[in-house]
């Protein structure tokens, strides 16, 4: 179950906002065995002043169109699949929305099943 969290600069249109979710919903079921319909995402737009990403940090150079990617999900995926949905929302985004690559931000946050609560008040990933 990931939750994403999607920031970026105000200023684009809810399409383009769309994209990058069904971008990102995409590539986890391609490279990170997300199920179908395990989809939880929120969007957020920031003012300028209140988006501070960066410009050149290890080299690479970010413009205002920076998108960062936060997905919060179980723990245990290896490299090869972390690196392989990267460069799949890096590409994808690319394709579909002309986004630099260099511009796609990512950070996974791995933590143990138990920390779900997917309503009712219950842990339903939480050992028995």
């Amino acid at each position: 179950m990931p939750l994403v969290r999607i920031d970026l600069q105000k200023g684009k249109d809810s399409a383009y906002r769309t994209a990058i979710g069904d971008v990102v919903y995409d590539a986890m079921r391609t490279t990170l065995d997300v199920p179908e319909n395990d989809r939880f995402q929120i969007v957020a737009e920031h003012g300028a002043g209140d988006f501070i990403v960066d410009r050149t940090y290890l080299g690479i150079s970010r413009t205002d169109d920076c998108v960062v990617i936060q997905v919060t999900l179980n723990e245990g995926r290896d490299v090869v699949k972390k690196s392989a949905f990267y460069k799949a929302v890096a590409d994808g985004l690319h394709e579909r929305l002309k986004l630099r690559r260099e511009d796609v931000f990512i950070s996974l946050v791995e933590v143990k099943k138990e920390n779900w609560s997917f309503g009712n008040g219950e842990a339903q990933y939480a050992p028995k």
